[in-house]
Parts: C-alpha cells; structure tokens; sequence
C-alpha cells in the first residue's frame, strides 16, 4: 500500500503514510478501496448517477468493528468523512471528494437487546 493523500475537515489534504494505512487495514474485517482498485468504481457510485464524487478511501463495512475503527482512523487523521447506507440520497452525500468513504451497504442484519433497550 502506498502513502495517500487525502481531505482533511478542512477541506485542505493532509498525507497518511503506508504503515498507518495497512495498520488501519489490519484491523478491518471488510474491504477497504482507494482508486485504482477493482471493486472502486461500483462502491462509489449512488443511485443519483449525476453524481460523480471520488473519495480518497473507501471502507466498506461488514460489521461494528468496522464501522467504530473507520471513525477513529478518520477523527485521528481530521478526515472528511461520509457515510454510505443504501446509496439513495437524492444529493449523493453519501460520497465525499478525496475523503473517507464509511460504505455500510453490506451490513445486513440488526440484533436488538430488548431488556438493555440497545440495537447493533
């Protein structure tokens, strides 16, 4: 993996070097997507299709792990952050320009704890 420059909060750029990105790669159960690779071009794009956003960094989730290690990678770093359910908000903010992409549309199922009154 190689060292990415990505969008800060800010809106300036800021440069993760490779071992940070494969060590945050280590701790994911699900994919994570930079351009480039196969499988990006498909993650990014959203039912608006006039919307044609490329973020730095895709994580695609497959559980809370997942979700909960994305977050701390991107306020650790103060990345521009968006986040991707079902791809259907009429104005594409599930995709950001440059900054981390949360894809979530993998994560299929929901377990409640009814007596603790908490879902995950």
């Amino acid at each position: 993996m190689n060292t990415m420059s990505l969008t800060t909060l800010e809106r300036g750029k800021t440069t993760i070097d490779a071992a940070a990105l494969e060590a945050f790669s280590a701790q994911l159960r699900g994919k994570m997507l930079s351009e480039g690779d196969a499988a990006y071009d498909e993650a990014r794009t959203v039912w608006n299709a006039t919307v044609d956003r490329l973020p730095g960094l895709i994580v695609c989730c497959v559980g809370a792990s997942d979700v909960v290690s994305a977050v701390n990678f991107a306020r650790e770093n103060r990345l521009l952050v968006s986040v991707r359910g079902g791809g259907h908000n009429i104005a594409g903010s599930a995709v950001c320009d440059g900054g981390l992409m949360i894809d979530l549309s993998l994560m299929k199922s929901v377990r409640v704890d009814v007596a603790g009154r908490r879902a995950w």
